[in-house]
Parts: structure tokens; C-alpha cells; sequence
């Protein structure tokens, strides 16, 4: 199963990075590929973790396809776990984590583990994924610089 991970030390604490991540309603504003995301579902945990249900559709020139995911959102341990619930893949989590490092810098690790459902599309797409996942960190990392200010 194809996996991605990257860590990066970003000049943003890490709870600005986690909300900025947990923000999944704004990512059509600047995450490529991503045309549309709405939350069809929120709901509080015991243990105060919260969990919302989205449907994001991604987009490349003619292919679309929609898939939806519960998305946990850990402020305490500042960890997100974005877990598959239906679409073209046959396996599909994502897990986010934000370290402080010093005052207003913070490691932000990103894991993906993909599996698409139909093997002839997946050798057509397989190659672009590592770019856009390098693309997905950078138009993170980015957007916090828009929203909180570029580091001096």
C-alpha cells in the first residue's frame, strides 16, 4: 500500500497549525486539487475529541471523484486522524501531529496511507500522488503564513 510522510518545522506555534489543519471547511480556498468540502456532521466525544463526517471533492483538468471521511480532531494531544468512510479508494487514512519545537515554531508531521479501488486508474494517478501530497504540505504551510503572518 503506498504511504507518504513528511515533517516539517514550521514558524507557527503548533496549536495555530492545528487549527489551521482542523479548518477543513476552507480548504477549497487553497489546498490544490481540492474543488469542494462540506461538513455533513459534528459531534462531541466523552473525552472532548470532536469528529466531524465530510465529503471532499478533488479535481484534476477532466477526472473528479468525491469520497467522504470522519475527520478526529485531538486539540489535547494536538493530533487530527482522518479515517475513510466511502469513495474510490479501498483505504484511506491520514494522521496529523504538531509539536512545539521553541516559541512560535512547531513540527508538523503529516502520514498518508492510500489505496485506490480500481488498479488501472491507480497506475494512471500513483505518480502524481507524491507530488500533490508535497503540494498539500506547502499550500499548508503557506496558508499559515497568510493567515498568522510570514516569519521575520
Amino acid at each position: 500500500m503506498p504511504r507518504f510522510h513528511t515533517s516539517r518545522i514550521v514558524s507557527h506555534p503548533a496549536a495555530a497549525m492545528f487549527n489551521l489543519v482542523a479548518d477543513v471547511e476552507s480548504y477549497p480556498k487553497f489546498l490544490p486539487l481540492c474543488r469542494d468540502l462540506k461538513v455533513r456532521g459534528r459531534s462531541l466525544l466523552p473525552d472532548g475529541r470532536e469528529v466531524l463526517v465530510a465529503d471532499m471533492q478533488v479535481g484534476y483538468r477532466a477526472i473528479r471523484e468525491s469520497f467522504t471521511s470522519r475527520v478526529t480532531l485531538d486539540r489535547d494531544k494536538r493530533e487530527i486522524l482522518v479515517e475513510y468512510i466511502s469513495g474510490p479508494f479501498r483505504h484511506l487514512e491520514n494522521r496529523w501531529k504538531f509539536n512545539e519545537v521553541k516559541a512560535n515554531s512547531s513540527a508538523v508531521e503529516f502520514d498518508i496511507a492510500y489505496e485506490l479501488k480500481n488498479r488501472a486508474f491507480a497506475l494512471l494517478v500513483g505518480g502524481m500522488f507524491e507530488a500533490a501530497f508535497r503540494r498539500f504540505a506547502d499550500a499548508f504551510e503557506s496558508r499559515a503564513d497568510l493567515v498568522y503572518g510570514a516569519a521575520a
